[in-house]
């Protein structure tokens, strides 16, 4: 094989490309922990389990890139290839769509429709299971959250929940 089909082929790897953002990431972690500084095994710093964990990151993260470099994988291409977006987009949209609503409407009546949607759309279940399963979670949701674990919902505009 010639110089840049290896060239090539290195670049499109998507394991190396994994393990180098890995890589980066572990770097990234080792580095804060020394700033929250590291301390001893006795007397560990706030940055002992960051610092040690970054360490631990970045040899997972080169033994990818050394597997990539040497047997190959899968270009990046062919990782999404066939995928298709418009379930994933929804979603997004859903949860962007809640999050806005949910200070407004407050937590049932902003959780209950986007159940209701996600179990309709996202992955098609019958009304006569939808419809109990998006009002009856939320509430199960709300009330352990309320009531169990005393945690404050937004309750909205109309003062539910």
């Amino acid at each position: 094989m010639a110089e840049s089909d290896r060239a090539k082929v290195a670049l499109n790897n998507s394991e190396l490309w994994g393990g180098l953002v890995g890589l980066a990431l572990g770097i990234f972690v080792i580095w804060a922990g020394y700033k929250l500084k590291i301390g001893s095994i006795n007397d560990p710093g706030s940055g002992f389990v960051l610092f040690y964990t970054g360490i631990l990151m970045c040899l997972f993260a080169l033994s990818i890139i050394v597997a990539a470099i040497t047997e190959g994988g899968p270009t990046v291409r062919s990782l999404w290839a066939g995928t298709r977006w418009t379930k994933p987009l929804v979603v997004i949209g859903c949860l962007a769509l809640f999050a806005s609503l949910l200070q407004p409407l407050g937590f049932l009546l902003s959780s209950i429709p986007l159940l209701l949607l996600l179990l309709r759309v996202i992955d098609p279940v019958r009304w006569t299971l939808a419809i109990p399963l998006a009002v009856l979670a939320p509430l199960g949701v709300w009330w352990v959250l309320k009531h169990a674990l005393l945690i404050q919902l937004p309750s909205g505009i109309f003062n539910i929940g």
